[in-house]
């Protein structure tokens, strides 16, 4: 599998255990999204400073567009693939989702 078809099987999964799994629906709610926001913020400064710099590299083969990274088109946003904000996004909802399923599993046990 190539690093596009990993990252978009990951939001796949990430999403359908967030609405149907879990049921946390953390992808209806505002703070969700105002979360992701500066983890986005923070993930594409990284990316991009490892990327630009290409400390980290990727095979053309693997993700859209060309392996040489520049700042914008070409499949690459702030030097990085286009898959590492599906794949961030896919990782933050996915941690965010399991998190706030225990927390409400753990306050319902404490309670009773």
């Amino acid at each position: 599998m190539t690093y596009t078809q990993l990252a978009l099987l990951g939001v796949v999964l990430a999403v359908v255990v967030d609405l149907a799994l879990l049921r946390t629906r953390l992808l209806t709610r505002a703070s969700f999204w105002t979360a992701y926001a500066i983890v986005v913020f923070f993930q594409l400064l990284t990316n991009g400073w490892l990327t630009g710099r290409e400390i980290v590299r990727y095979d053309a083969g693997a993700i859209i567009g060309d392996a040489d990274p520049q700042f914008l088109g070409d499949g690459r946003i702030a030097y990085a693939p286009a898959e590492d904000l599906l794949f961030g996004f896919a990782l933050a909802l996915w941690t965010l989702g399991w998190w706030t399923w225990l927390g409400a599993r753990q306050d319902r046990r404490a309670r009773a």
